[in-house]
């Protein structure tokens, strides 16, 4: 039989993919050493960022001190308590935030106030109104801290800002209206 003109070439070795060497790695292998290396370097870099920031001192941050209130009024109508404690509450909040704060006083030689003293000022000598008005604060700082805070004096004394004690004050004139006291 006679060999046909239209035979196909044979292959050589040059045409045919070379073998890998011995002891090459393939590349999922070495995709997966690259993933490994990388993963070693970003632990150390975790551990050297802790170990950089470990004295920095990070306390909870309360939203009701970051978000704040725009400057300019609403055009919505205030609505005054139409109760006496929550009216004495609210008197007490604005008093604090117009005197200021102080801890350890019922008042302070510049004149500003502590919670009781703020309370007793717009008391007005009526002490029922303001015991009414101290146990609604007392209660509003036990729903938000735990039954073991003793009193109001050792709560304002245990605050470094006046930030905690008016929001008190604002959300006991809230509770004292809800309550209709």
């Amino acid at each position: 039989m006679a060999a046909s003109p239209h035979t196909a070439p044979a292959r050589t070795d040059q045409q045919t993919r070379p073998a890998p060497a011995p002891g090459a790695l393939s590349l999922d292998a070495r995709l997966a050493a690259a993933e490994a290396a990388m993963t070693v370097r970003l632990d150390e870099a975790a551990v050297a960022h802790e170990v950089r920031t470990a004295h920095i001192s990070t306390e909870p941050v309360d939203l009701a001190d970051v978000i704040t209130v725009p400057l300019t009024p609403t055009l919505q109508p205030q609505r005054l308590p139409a109760t006496p404690v929550a009216a004495l509450l609210e008197r007490a909040r604005a008093r604090m935030e117009a005197d200021g704060w102080c801890a350890g006083a019922l008042t302070d030689e510049s004149g500003a106030v502590c919670l009781l003293g703020a309370i007793r000022k717009e008391a007005g000598g009526d002490r029922g109104l303001e015991a009414d008005a101290a146990s609604v604060v007392l209660d509003v700082i036990r729903r938000r801290f735990g039954d073991d805070v003793d009193s109001v004096p050792s709560f304002n004394d245990g605050h470094g800002s006046g930030r905690v004690p008016l929001r008190m004050l604002d959300q006991a004139a809230s509770l004292a209206d809800a309550r209709g006291l």
